[in-house]
């Protein structure tokens, strides 16, 4: 019990050299490239959530909102793979690193942004001032506009790493706690058991639901920009 909670979030050394990049490839293998001309069960239904997943977030774009179709697809595949991959006993979880997320969402962010900007500069400008301001809070508003247009990259890439870091934890200390009950009290161990299988379970779902909202979220902000 006085294992440091923290542990299992530190990236992995091998030798004195970080395994962090083979670890975040290693999600690849999980989606091969189909050689056949007819499928199996598995490929086929990774076609049909990915086809579907695009499907429904692509729908609400123009023209070249849906150039981006495939590095959204390829993002929601690589956060939600990632993710599950650190439900794995022994297992690391990339997406528990702030940095990591931070690479992912500042150069998405920026990319749609700079799109903004260069397609409907006059839409992005009159984000940062609605019409009738009152002419005494203007420049309170103009900073605080940008306050938030600068906080969204921070705000997905936190929001990505709390909820995976909170799941995690209380997995950590839920299983702690059962295997501690195990020699007191086994009824309550039994408890506390389906208590995490339960959570377990739970944060199956919160690894792919945060992966779709991380890439939703882009998705709306290329909507706005394009």
């Amino acid at each position: 019990m006085n294992e440091n909670l923290f542990a299992s979030f530190i990236t992995p050394m091998f030798l004195g050299i970080p395994v962090f990049i083979f670890i975040t490839m290693f999600p690849i293998l999980f989606f091969p490239s189909p050689s056949r001309l007819i499928n199996n069960r598995t490929v086929t239904l990774q076609q049909w959530v990915i086809k579907l997943t695009s499907k429904q977030m692509m729908s609400i774009h123009s023209h070249k909102g849906q150039t981006w179709t495939l590095m959204l697809t390829s993002l929601i595949m690589f956060i939600g793979s990632t993710n599950l991959l650190g439900l794995l006993p022994h297992s690391f979880t990339p997406t528990t690193q702030l940095s990591l997320n931070l690479g992912m969402a500042i150069p998405l962010w920026a990319g749609t942004v700079i799109l903004g900007f260069r397609f409907k500069t006059k839409a992005s400008l009159a984000h940062f001032l609605p019409q009738g301001t009152p002419l005494a809070l203007i420049p309170m508003l103009i900073l605080i506009e940008t306050i938030s247009l600068f906080i969204q990259p921070v705000a997905l890439a936190v929001r990505l790493t709390a909820n995976i870091t909170a799941g995690h934890l209380l997995i950590h200390l839920i299983g702690g706690a059962t295997l501690a009950l195990t020699s007191i009290s086994p009824p309550t161990a039994l408890l506390s058991f389906i208590i995490l299988l339960l959570l377990t379970i739970l944060e199956f779902a919160v690894a792919l639901i945060q992966a779709y909202v991380f890439t939703l979220l882009v998705s709306l902000y290329l909507h706005d920009n394009t």
